[in-house]
């Protein structure tokens, strides 16, 4: 087994953390504080094949790997879990199952654009009455005539308001439970569509969410992605990968939260030395470091399955269970070594702390990740 990076990897590393000191850092506090999507930092990341990195060249994209695109959003997500979310939900959730499920005029049509940052994508999923429960979805798609007409809605769309195309699960056959579920490709200025008013969030609040409304909204029968009815497959799997995502993105938060934390420690003075000669302070930043280096490592695992091949659910759910909840802890972990500072806008590990929450939640709580883990343990 090799534990280190490629020479390639090393480079996409070098190349974004130098971009996210440079482009995202001093925006970062700005951005979150006035709840502003940074539409500018778009273009900048195309330009450095950031909003396509695992999809091949000829489609615009960087054609690296998954580990590099783990990489990517580990270091975005250092200095900016909100742009690292908006990158991983139009890769993961948007630009995947169109490369993956997509016939070859979809992929013409949209694929391109997504991955060389032209367009941006989200993901349409979650409803008002169907979280975790996705298959309680309400949301219809019925054929008539050389259209689907969709009705209903969706919540929580990350890159909602900035979106140029959503991935939509809609209801094809109420009957066939999850097998009446089919998956479409809709356009933003498709008839019947509309953006809902922003989520005012927690955390990670420069990223855009917000609902979906679908009133007699035609689309052509050319939208549907794959085939009828395996709309709940294709969001399955798109999950699977997201996963991976949503972990290096806590990951990230994580080790910003313990860089911020360890700079602290050197010098704030306290009883007359540096507070990190303390045991007490040294004991904290040792787990907290701990515990990072086992989430990396199950974050690069589950991305290197992934491109090797290799079945990747399971190892994606326990990344993002472990990295989530490992971001949670470290982060208030970081504030704890801020004391009294910690707490305060002044400091980045207060952001740190909002941001990491999230990861706890979207794309399957922590409690649905042990529902996959041991689902598969009792086979």
């Amino acid at each position: 087994m090799n534990f280190e990076l490629t020479e390639d990897q090393l480079l996409i590393q070098e190349m974004v953390r130098e971009f996210a000191a440079t482009e995202v850092a001093p925006i970062a506090a700005e951005i979150d504080r006035d709840h502003r999507f940074p539409a500018e930092l778009i273009p900048k990341m195309a330009k450095l094949n950031i909003m396509g990195v695992p999809f091949p060249e000829e489609y615009g994209g960087a054609g690296a790997d998954n580990v590099s695109y783990a990489v990517v959003l580990e270091e975005l997500a250092r200095v900016c879990a909100s742009t690292a979310i908006i990158v991983s939900g139009h890769t993961s959730l948007a630009t995947w199952p169109i490369f993956e499920f997509g016939t070859p005029a979809q992929k013409e049509k949209y694929a391109r654009k997504l991955a060389d940052g032209t367009m941006l994508g989200a993901f349409a999923l979650t409803e008002p009455g169907a979280g975790t429960d996705a298959a309680a979805g309400k949301a219809t798609a019925e054929l008539v005539g050389d259209d689907y007409v969709l009705n209903g809605s969706k919540i929580f769309i990350t890159n909602g308001a900035h979106a140029d195309l959503f991935i939509v699960t809609a209801m094809t056959n109420p009957a066939a439970g999850t097998r009446g579920i089919s998956a479409f490709v809709v356009d933003k200025d498709a008839p019947g569509l509309s953006v809902g008013e922003e989520e005012h969030k927690m955390g990670i609040k420069a990223s855009s969410t917000t609902p979906l409304y679908f009133s007699d909204c035609h689309i052509p029968k050319e939208a549907l992605l794959g085939q009828e009815g395996k709309g709940f497959k294709i969001a399955m799997a798109t999950l699977d990968g997201g996963r991976i995502g949503v972990a290096a993105q806590a990951l990230g938060i994580a080790q910003g939260a313990l860089d911020a934390a360890i700079a602290y420690a050197k010098e704030r003075v306290q009883f007359g030395k540096p507070i990190g000669t303390l045991q007490a302070i040294q004991w904290m930043l040792a787990d907290m470091a701990t515990e990072i280096d086992a989430a990396r490592l199950l974050v690069y695992r589950a991305a290197w399955y992934e491109d090797n091949g290799l079945p990747y659910g399971i190892a994606s759910s326990m990344a993002k269970l472990f990295a989530s909840e490992t971001a949670t802890r470290v982060a208030g972990k970081a504030i704890q070594i801020h004391g009294g500072y910690g707490y305060t806008e002044s400091y980045p590990v207060e952001r740190a702390y909002r941001d990491a929450k999230v990861t706890e939640l979207y794309e399957g709580t922590s409690e649905v990740q042990r529902m996959v883990i041991a689902g598969s343990l009792l086979r």
